[in-house]
């Protein structure tokens, strides 16, 4: 347990993807305040997981792309590369772009958390904060990243092919990098075409109720679909009112 952050020497057997790994899983802390490090790895220990900690973003982008672990903890305000450069950069790289991503953030007002999610993170935990909410939240991402892990099949909606055992979607043929949490969206609604889905239905069928998601959560990330998705965005209805559907396509 006496492993400095930033040691790699002292943590390459934790290093591991969960395959490999004995415990539930590899968690990388990505925070500047050490005596949160501390606690947030005893908790996440204590609960079989190997953890991985890194004091400044910097660092902490060189483990993610060097270890790609299985979930990334990422403080907001941190000096020098804050953490949202950080999601930034973990985002747009191929390797790290799917990784589930929880961002600890001191401010509670929704802009923030907002700025976040827009970002790429798939939750948020607001400090000061309980390390069981924390654990309960990284279990719950975990496994809504397994269950689509499992699912070997492909949805097709017109010109978007989303192969759901490869976590890969493209439009056109060409690859489209959504989050983790993007991808589940977009699924849920690719399974139900031309069924009106309310923003509670997609909370419950693709996040989960143990995530702390509200319906600005929800209209975010649909914002950031379309966007990725380009033209064929559009095909992702706003039903007023209620939540959103996506439009049967001809095939």
């Amino acid at each position: 347990m006496g492993r400095e952050p930033n040691d790699e020497s002292g943590m390459m057997n934790q290093g591991k993807t969960r395959s490999e790994s004995m415990g539930k899983g590899t968690i990388l802390v990505i925070d500047d305040e050490k005596d949160l490090l501390e606690l947030v790895r005893y908790n996440l220990e204590k609960e079989q997981f190997d953890v991985i900690l890194a004091r400044d973003g910097e660092s902490g982008v060189e483990i993610a792309r060097k270890h790609r672990p299985d979930l990334i903890i990422l403080d907001v305000m941190m000096p020098g590369m804050d953490g949202l450069e950080v999601c930034r950069r973990l985002r747009a790289e191929e390797r790290t772009a799917k990784v589930p991503l929880i961002m600890l953030t001191a401010r509670a007002a929704e802009s923030d958390r907002v700025v976040g999610l827009e970002m790429g993170a798939d939750d948020y935990v607001t400090k000061p904060f309980s390390p069981r909410e924390l654990v309960a939240r990284v279990r719950a991402l975990l496994r809504r990243s397994t269950r689509q892990e499992e699912k070997a099949e492909t949805v097709r909606a017109g010109s978007i092919l989303i192969d759901v055992g490869r976590h890969e979607v493209s439009c056109e043929g060409k690859p489209v990098s959504l989050t983790a949490t993007e991808f589940r969206i977009l699924h849920y609604l690719a399974s139900r075409p031309g069924r009106v889905v309310s923003r509670d239905e997609i909370i419950d069928g693709a996040m989960d109720r143990e995530a702390a998601v509200t319906d600005r959560t929800i209209d975010v990330h649909i914002t950031s679909i379309r966007k990725k998705l380009g033209g064929d965005g559009s095909v992702i209805e706003t039903v007023r009112g209620f939540g959103y559907k996506l439009r049967e396509t001809a095939e």
